[in-house]
Parts: structure tokens; sequence; C-alpha cells
């Protein structure tokens, strides 16, 4: 994956490498040199970001029962 450098700088880092790396705003990443001369870039702080389920979590409300999803599925309903 390719980007363009900026005048100050700066580049985009491509949405599958900060997905795979867990990169979101405010995420502290460090540039290292590898032994063969490439640079790896990798994140630095401790602090993962949550799931994208994670907020959705107990929103689902009370819910059905055990039963009364069966009786659904069987059409007793």
């Amino acid at each position: 994956m390719a980007t363009t450098v900026t005048a100050k700088g700066q580049v985009t880092i491509p949405k599958p490498v900060r997905d795979l790396l867990g990169i979101v705003p405010g995420s502290k990443v460090d540039f290292r040199r590898a032994a063969d001369g490439s640079v790896v870039l990798a994140r630095v702080d401790k602090r993962q970001p949550g799931s994208r389920f994670a907020k959705l979590r107990g929103h689902a409300g009370e819910g059905l029962t055990t039963e009364a999803i069966m009786a659904l599925t069987r059409g007793e309903a």
C-alpha cells in the first residue's frame, strides 16, 4: 500500500494497517529500523481500543426467554 508524504512529512496510515494494529485517534506508534534496514511501524501504547461490539453490549433490552424463542421457531406463537 503506497501513500504520499505531505510537505510537513506526514503520511496517512492506510485503513487496513490501522485496523490490523488497532490504531485509533490518540494511539501512540513507533517507527523502528529492522536488522534488514526496513522500517517497521509498531503500536506502543498499551491501551487497547474497545471492540466495535463492546459499545453495543447490554443494549438489547430484556429480550425473550428460551421458551419463547423455541415457541417462535416451532411456530407455536
